[in-house]
């Protein structure tokens, strides 16, 4: 894709699963890559502002963002608590903007960048077991499209992509703990029109279109990746 060799890309959650293969895209097209991740060298933890204010520093200027980093459980939200959702905030919403404020402003300065923050499709049309996860990746669509707004005379574009059901390490969790796994990934699988669950790349070609130069005309929007399982006009 044009425009992004050479270029230096932060990526957060970039250890494991869709991080990781935006990762290994960025790397193939030439792009110098950045990791904050809690299991990253080193470590940078996104729920800490002074950690992510360090590692922002130390990265340098940053020409491309990923906000990928993210937690979630299924749990009923009437099982929940406020320690559970305040875990919940802080990693998925509060991490983002953490790092939003610490990069943003280099950008800003230097009159272009790229933002693409990975919300969800629980954010834009919910999803059972996961209220307070749906309301931050709702909270991270609104932000974004607050941002690019703010931003667009400066020549930030910020923009969403949102997976559906992606084969990763969460997702996993959740379906051995059901009673009958195998039973519940083919009930998912049939819900998708084009008759499979996403995988990490899927997701990672959409991140790398919107950080491309062939994205330059497009800001504030928000995309899904879940093979048509929801579609937005």
């Amino acid at each position: 894709m044009r425009g992004l060799k050479g270029k230096t890309a932060i990526v957060t959650g970039g250890a494991a699963g869709i991080g990781k293969a935006i990762v290994e895209r960025f790397e193939a097209e030439g792009t110098n890559v950045v990791v904050f991740d809690l299991h990253g060298k080193p470590p940078v933890d996104i729920t800490d502002y002074e950690a992510v204010r360090a590692a922002a520093a130390a990265a340098g200027p940053a020409d491309i963002l990923v906000n990928n980093a993210g937690w979630d459980r299924f749990r009923p939200f009437l099982e929940t608590d406020p320690a559970y959702w305040q875990k919940i905030i802080s990693i998925n919403l509060v991490g983002a903007m953490n790092v939003l404020h610490n990069v943003l402003p280099g950008m800003a300065a230097r009159g272009g960048g790229k933002v693409v923050t990975i919300a969800s499709d629980a954010g834009r049309v919910g999803s059972s077991g996961e209220a307070p996860y749906s309301a931050c990746k709702g909270g991270l669509i609104a932000l974004t499209k607050t941002l690019a707004r703010e931003l667009a005379k400066k020549g930030v574009r910020l923009n969403c992509v949102c997976p559906g059901l992606t084969e990763t390490a969460m997702f996993q969790e959740f379906v051995q703990g059901a009673g009958n796994p195998d039973k519940l990934r083919e009930a998912y699988r049939r819900g998708v029109p084009l008759g499979r669950l996403g995988e990490p790349a899927d997701i990672a070609g959409a991140v790398l279109f919107l950080s491309s130069d062939d994205a330059d005309f497009i800001t504030g929007q928000t995309i899904s990746v879940s093979g048509g399982l929801t579609m937005h006009g």
